[in-house]
């Protein structure tokens, strides 16, 4: 029997939402690898961490729930952050939480990263802010990254067909990553 592949889903949003746009996108990326792979999947939400994150100055300082949090996203097979962009960028408090992640935790490890944002003037935070910060984590970001925006949404579904092409392609790609050595691979998808 083969050993289910740990995706670990980190989102990004201080506030908790049940119609979080990112947690939305999280899950959407999360069912379309789901689909490809047998996964064990962890959700890390940043707002239910939110308010003791604010108060650690050092790892030591960390509460066991914010511990294991980080325990969990430093021990992913595959990594996705989806974050939310305020003011042009993502959260301070996403940023706190990713500086305790340990220095050499994330080296080689798949991250497929994502945001969303009120308009398509953010849609640059993945590769001029998400990017480089986890490329000094030496993490493998993926080079497809998923951007959402309110009018990508339709309830609680991705109601945009764009959305969906994107969000298809990068479980594709991502799951080209983890697929084992000699694995039947899913055909690479283009989108327009």
């Amino acid at each position: 029997m083969s050993k289910s592949l740990k995706v670990v889903a980190l989102v990004g949003s201080p506030t908790s939402s049940a119609n979080s746009r990112t947690l939305l996108l999280a899950r959407h990326l999360l069912d379309a690898l789901q689909a490809r792979l047998q996964l064990d999947i962890q959700l890390v939400e940043l707002a239910g961490i939110a308010r003791s994150l604010g108060q650690a100055l050092t790892r030591s300082e960390l509460e066991p729930p914010l511990e294991q949090a980080l325990v969990d996203i430093e021990s992913a097979d595959l990594l996705i952050v989806a974050t939310p962009v305020y003011r042009g960028s993502y959260p301070g408090l996403f940023k706190h939480l990713v500086d305790f992640i340990a220095l050499d935790a994330l080296i080689d490890t798949p991250v497929l990263l994502a945001a969303t944002g009120g308009s398509e003037r953010h849609a640059l935070v993945i590769d001029h802010q998400l990017r480089p910060l986890f490329s000094f984590l030496q993490a493998h970001t993926l080079p497809i990254g998923v951007y959402a925006t309110p009018g990508d949404f339709e309830d609680d579904q991705a109601g945009s067909p764009a959305l969906q092409a994107r969000i298809a392609l990068a479980a594709d790609r991502a799951a080209g990553h983890l697929a084992p050595a000699g694995a039947a691979r899913a055909p690479l998808r283009r989108i327009a």
